[in-house]
């Protein structure tokens, strides 16, 4: 079948694809260095919607190569360049139309028709020159690959082969060109290593540094630049050196480099980072066509499988839902924050005192019970404003500025007198929170809304006293604020909508992902994780080895086991919390006995590092008492994950929030849950699960998973 039959063939699958323009247009090199073609690919919208490569835009490029192949054969032209619209070079493959893909000849169609288009690019008889003039992704930058040359903007703020990422493996030559082009070892760290790193992009110097572009030019006159510097190229002024690739030694270390990360990273579970290493491992002998069909087997059986469609879901939910937060009223009803309020000057006080300060840059102020816990806070907000200048974060007059802007008192009527936003991050127990509240409430103005940090009490109950119970709302971030980009915003039994309206509004300037909860303990993540967590206790508590419990977890790809995260979280936190679900459901909710005990005993976690990894601490392993029922890995993980899928069944019963997509995009963002298995919910239906212990899967057939 021809490249033109395949790609017309695969256009019936996309009906609602944003096609891709391939404009030619030709214009004289300077220097003398000839007729130049120069293809812009461009989807006719703004830069807020990148351009990408479905079959119909892949068919475009196809038609502007036959015209510049023809030209270049008939000696008309010198050289044939391709970039992008402003800001956009092309961000890969249509995402949406993979979505609806059922068949794997189908999905292989997609795989060839891209490489048929693409490897043209490394036939035609003069040189090609990719420009990275802006964000490149997956098949942009893989478009680039098969040029002769490649040059970037320094402006570029996004450049990566994000598939892995995704669950699937740069397909388009990515991992059989690039480890050609830049080794092994350096083409790891971009496929796999970036990619299971939350996706990490390169900047334009970066993308320079590592090989990939042969120039790097300034953003403002970046494509004149470019074309001076290929006039030079093709006139022989300018000499393209690259190194020698290592096919040795090197390469098997790289491709055991790239093993290490992924089982440190999925455990095994997910399959895309292996296939592309396995790409990466045969590319050494430079036969691109036999990579090339490797690749569209490989991305052919992935686009068939589970991993990608969660992947795909777990992209949606953070791109797409997440910015547009179900149940939020209306944003007009939102008030202006001018003044931002903060009670307790502690660490998690502090952090939240320094992300309002940089995210409104507005005045905000800490309070304490002494001067001592006021300085230190503001010293805490100062020191992370210093450590942002000495990183080149922000220049010495905004440094300057927001320390200025953070200040602290005791009395606070003195603080909050004008204040228009007011957080609590006291200790967690319901009458100290209630006091504070009091407190506030008597010297904040009318308009104040009045939130709370709490991350397992009720928030209702907590505004119970007041006079004015609807401006209180529960805002509870994650720790590292700075870094988990989930907040549960909890309404109230008495919140009103402008309250709830200022606070959404607050969050998108904070730029967290704000999940609207109902006022149920524990609200989203820490009930679903005291759950799993209690799961995993019962079973150590009932005889099971801690290293059985913690291996049973393993497939499920977490970034952390679960006696590491409590470990991260607090024992006297997960406890507490632990506690309070005890108390509200106890017939599900269990409190363990060790690890009580491992608190009382001031233990700060389960393990030592010793060796650089972590062992049983001998001093917890003499508290444990354990019974004599001991439970294989698959009965543990069994119990562990019906415990979860009964949780979160019971949720969605008692509308703690909207949809089971809720509770995926609050474990993404909140807990690190791994985003190719679309959260939880998709890969508990995979599973068997969710039908096993509720009678039905959480989500309808084809969302997360291939359409019937």
């Amino acid at each position: 079948m021809s490249t033109t039959e395949l790609l017309e063939q695969a256009s019936g699958l996309f009906p609602d694809e944003v096609v891709t323009t391939a404009h030619v247009r030709h214009f004289d090199l300077p220097l003398g260095a000839g007729r130049f073609a120069l293809i812009t690919l461009d989807n006719g919208l703004d830069h807020t919607k990148p351009t990408t490569f479905g079959p119909a835009s892949l068919a475009n490029l196809n038609a502007a190569i036959d015209q510049v192949e023809q030209e270049a054969a008939d000696g008309a032209i010198a050289g044939i360049g391709i970039t992008g619209k402003p800001f956009i070079f092309a961000v890969g493959a249509d995402l949406k139309g993979v979505e609806l893909l059922k068949e794997h000849e189908h999905a292989l169609a997609i795989g060839k028709g891209g490489h048929e288009v693409f490897k043209r690019l490394a036939g035609l008889a003069v040189p090609t020159f990719a420009y990275y003039n802006g964000a490149a992704m997956g098949g942009g930058v893989e478009v680039g690959l098969h040029c002769t040359y490649r040059t970037v903007s320094q402006a570029i703020p996004a450049f990566s082969l994000p598939e892995v990422f995704l669950g699937l493996v740069p397909g388009w030559g990515g991992c059989t060109l690039l480890p050609n082009l830049i080794g092994a070892d350096k083409a790891v760290s971009v496929i796999i290593e970036n990619s299971l790193n939350q996706n990490k992009q390169l900047k334009g110097k970066q993308v320079f540094e590592l090989g990939i572009a042969d120039a790097i030019f300034e953003g403002a006159d970046f494509l004149e630049q470019s074309l001076l510097w290929t006039a030079g190229v093709l006139k022989g002024d300018v000499t393209v050196e690259r190194p020698e690739i290592d096919r040795g030694e090197a390469w098997d270390q790289a491709v055991a480099k790239g093993r290490f990360v992924a089982d440190s990273k999925v455990h095994g579970a997910a399959p895309a980072a292996y296939r592309a290493l396995d790409i990466i491992e045969a590319a050494r002998n430079g036969d691109l066509q036999q990579g090339y069909d490797a690749e569209d087997q490989a991305l052919a059986d992935l686009i068939m499988g589970g991993e990608l469609r969660a992947g795909i879901y777990s992209f949606n939910l953070v791109q797409k839902r997440g910015k547009r937060p179900v149940g939020a009223p209306d944003k007009s009803l939102a008030r202006p924050v001018t003044k931002v309020g903060v009670v307790g000057a502690g660490l998690m006080a502090s952090q939240l005192a320094l992300l309002f300060l940089r995210r409104l840059e507005v005045p905000v102020v800490l309070t304490d019970i002494d001067q001592e816990r006021v300085d230190k806070g503001v010293g805490y907000v100062h020191a992370e404003i210093d450590k942002l200048l000495g990183k080149g974060r922000i220049h010495q007059d905004k440094a300057n500025r927001l320390k200025a802007l953070v200040t602290g008192v005791l009395d606070k009527a003195e603080g909050f007198a004008d204040a228009d936003f007011i957080i609590e991050a006291v200790f967690e127990e319901m009458s100290v929170k209630q006091k504070v509240f009091a407190e506030v409430e008597a010297v904040a103005p009318a308009h104040a809304v009045l939130a709370t940090n709490t991350s397992s009490l009720s928030v209702s109950e907590m505004a119970s006293k007041l006079q004015h119970p609807e401006r209180v709302v529960g805002f509870h971030f994650f720790n590292p604020v700075a870094i988990l980009p989930l907040l549960e915003i909890v309404r109230g039994e008495r919140t009103d909508d402008a309250s709830l309206a200022t606070a959404f509004a607050v969050a998108k300037k904070l730029k967290k992902t704000a999940v609207l909860v109902k006022d149920a303990p524990a609200f989203v993540v820490n009930r679903i994780l005291t759950r799993f967590m209690g799961e995993i206790q019962n079973v150590i508590d009932e005889g099971t080895p801690v290293e059985t419990a913690e291996k049973a977890v393993e497939p499920l790809g977490l970034p952390m086991s679960p006696l590491v995260l409590l470990e991260l979280v607090g024992p006297a936190i997960g406890l507490h919390v632990s506690e309070t679900l005890n108390r509200a459901f106890p017939d599900r909710f269990t409190v363990s006995p060790n690890l009580k005990a491992v608190v009382e005993a001031g233990k700060r976690g389960f393990y030592v590092y010793d060796s650089g990894k972590p062992e049983l601490d001998p001093e917890v392993a003499a508290l444990l008492k354990q019974g004599d029922v001991v439970l294989t890995e698959e009965q543990v993980r069994d119990r562990v994950l019906d415990a979860v899928a009964q949780e979160i069944g019971l949720m969605l019963d008692e509308g703690v929030v909207a949809e089971a997509q809720d509770i995926d995009l609050c474990l993404i963002t909140g807990a690190g849950w791994p985003f190719h298995l679309g959260g939880i919910t998709p890969y508990l239906d995979r599973e068997g699960v969710s039908e096993r212990v509720n009678g039905k899967p959480f989500l309808a057939p084809g969302v997360a998973s291939v359409p019937a």
